[in-house]
């Protein structure tokens, strides 16, 4: 039974990862130095392959190099020299972005550098020609460009990964990108379309279950439609679904969906433990990896066929710990 579960997370090779170089210890920052991230060189490289770019360098710019930073309107800011204002970068920038996006299309996600006026995913700083700051922030051009271009790709900044939840909800979504990449190598037939939307019932549930029951009627509804373009409608949808971290309401909610098949196969007083412990969980007492353990256990003792598929179990590799602390 464990193999089955760990089925979704497993792939036959590690999911590749662009990111900002800077975040991988490459020594490309404007002053010479890096940012290095332990959490992706000693934490997850085990499970990923990283691409990493650095865009600055990449256009030109030397090391170390006049910083720039974001001017005028903050949705369509230019990026300029803080010191030679005739240095104007946007273009490049912004081409490079669409290049890279072109160029790296077998990653399954992409981890920016924070504030960054060519990576930032948001909260850049973007100032007046006079040189105050805007109160609201905008994207960095390179990211911006990027993300235009693949925009069901999952992404996140370096320093929201700090957040347990932000980070578990990032690499779920990482590899349900990946499950899916696979289902367009294979060919998507309608019973593709169905059978990923099934094992993924679960993890749309604690996500967004409005949209869960969204996605549900627009493959019940599949008829004769073409699946090939139905498609990236339905994958679409539920990347935006998933990018919607779950609550302890919802997990509790899917828990107890999920603790209904083992109604008829366990005791009395397992499923009074397993409550308890559900009930832990949605106040805040025990973390979700332990009523998640004990529902295994007892899935293990008493398979389900359709429980056994389902992502939400073990949606990323386990020795990742990443619902030991949410």
């Amino acid at each position: 039974m464990r193999a089955v579960l760990q089925q979704s997370s497993q792939q036959t090779t590690k999911p590749k990862l662009g990111v900002s170089a800077c975040l991988m210890g490459a020594e490309v920052r404007f002053n010479g130095g890096h940012k290095e991230s332990h959490l992706l060189t000693r934490a997850l490289n085990e499970y990923f392959d990283f691409v990493p770019a650095c865009p600055e360098v990449a256009i030109g710019l030397g090391i170390p190099r006049e910083t720039i930073r974001l001017v005028g309107d903050p949705k369509h800011p230019q990026a300029v020299g803080t010191v030679h204002e005739d240095l104007n970068v946007t273009r490049p920038l912004a081409e490079y972005g669409e290049q890279m996006a072109r160029q790296m299309n077998d990653i399954c996600g992409y981890i920016f550098m924070q504030k960054s006026p060519s990576c930032g995913l948001e909260r850049v700083k973007v100032y007046r020609e006079n040189g105050a700051p805007f109160d609201a922030g905008g994207r960095g051009i390179y990211a911006q460009a990027f993300c235009a271009r693949q925009p069901d790709l999952p992404v996140e900044e370096d320093g929201r990964l700090c957040d347990p939840v932000l980070r578990e909800n990032f690499i779920t979504r990482v590899f349900a990108y990946a499950a899916w990449q696979q289902v367009l190598k294979d060919g998507v037939t309608r019973r593709a379309l169905t059978e990923f939307h099934s094992r993924y019932k679960y993890q749309l549930m604690a996500n967004d279950p409005r949209q869960y029951r969204a996605l549900g009627n627009l493959l019940g509804n599949m008829g004769r439609s073409d699946p090939a373009e139905l498609a990236p409608r339905y994958f679409s949808a539920l990347m935006s679904a998933l990018k919607t971290p779950a609550t302890r309401r919802t997990h509790t909610n899917v828990l107890q969906h999920i603790c209904g098949y083992l109604r008829d196969t366990i005791s009395a007083s397992d499923k009074q433990e397993i409550q308890m412990l559900i009930d832990q969980y949605h106040q805040g007492i025990v973390p979700l990896v332990v009523p998640l353990t004990l529902l295994k256990h007892h899935f293990r003792q008493h398979p389900d066929p359709y429980i056994a598929l389902q992502v939400y179990l073990q949606p990323h590799p386990e020795n990742l710990s990443l619902r030991n602390a949410i």
